[in-house]
């Protein structure tokens, strides 16, 4: 059954305009997005088969291009769409952040570093600067690794602070394994960099450990710094 012979309240159009995007699934919204279905199957069908796919919503944005691309109904015109949909989105939450505090909405940091750097297939260490007002300024990936290492250098990333006239950071990494849990050496190294930033007056205010399925985990909210 086609998606227009449905009751008017259960389409995921309708239901949107009427409920809120908030009333609608996961398959549902990724329907809105899809627009059409292909033979045999709706919108709707389409969606779900692609979160099955890939097993999580999460997974399924954050997917390769040729991956996406060869699935039935997709195609790289799609996937660019859905790219595009997902940097709206990291750009509206940094909007965000350069406009107030980060400390007024800490889920909306947490939400742009899962939508930036959760799905990466591999590790990578990024600084959030923030000027005086705990507002940022930019942020800035400064070093890429392997799934399992990257090597940080405490002196670039001072450098880096001082050159952008930064207050305060915020370090933020990724675990590609899919691991939330701080490594003993993600804790040597904050305490490294931490002593590095004190010397030139620059706070380190948090480190986040990011992955594509968990909460980012805080290291000030665990008492880490």
């Amino acid at each position: 059954m086609a998606i227009t012979d449905w009751p008017q309240t259960e389409r995921p159009r309708e239901k949107l305009l009427s409920r809120g995007a908030a009333a609608l699934s996961d398959a549902e919204l990724l329907a809105l997005f899809l627009r059409v279905g292909i033979r045999g199957r709706t919108a709707v069908d389409l969606a779900r088969d692609l979160i099955t796919h890939f097993g999580s919503l999460t997974q399924l944005c954050g997917a390769p291009a040729n991956e996406f691309a060869r699935l039935p109904g997709m195609g790289l015109a799609k996937y660019a769409q859905l790219q595009a949909v997902m940097e709206l989105a990291r750009r509206a939450l940094s909007e965000q952040l350069s406009s107030r505090d980060v400390f007024d909405s800490p889920s909306a940091v947490r939400d742009w570093l899962r939508l930036r750097i959760g799905s990466l297939p591999h590790e990578v260490f990024c600084v959030l600067l923030l000027d005086a007002r705990n507002r940022l300024i930019e942020c800035v990936e400064l070093f890429r690794g392997t799934l399992t290492q990257t090597s940080v250098y405490p002196r670039e990333v001072v450098k880096l602070a001082l050159a952008r006239n930064a207050a305060a950071v915020i370090l933020a990494h990724n675990h590609p394994s899919g691991a939330s849990e701080p490594s003993a050496a993600d804790e040597a190294l904050t305490r490294t960099l931490k002593q590095a930033l004190d010397l030139v007056d620059v706070r380190l205010l948090d480190h986040f450990v990011v992955t594509a399925w968990a909460t980012p985990q805080s290291f000030a909210e665990r008492g880490l710094l």
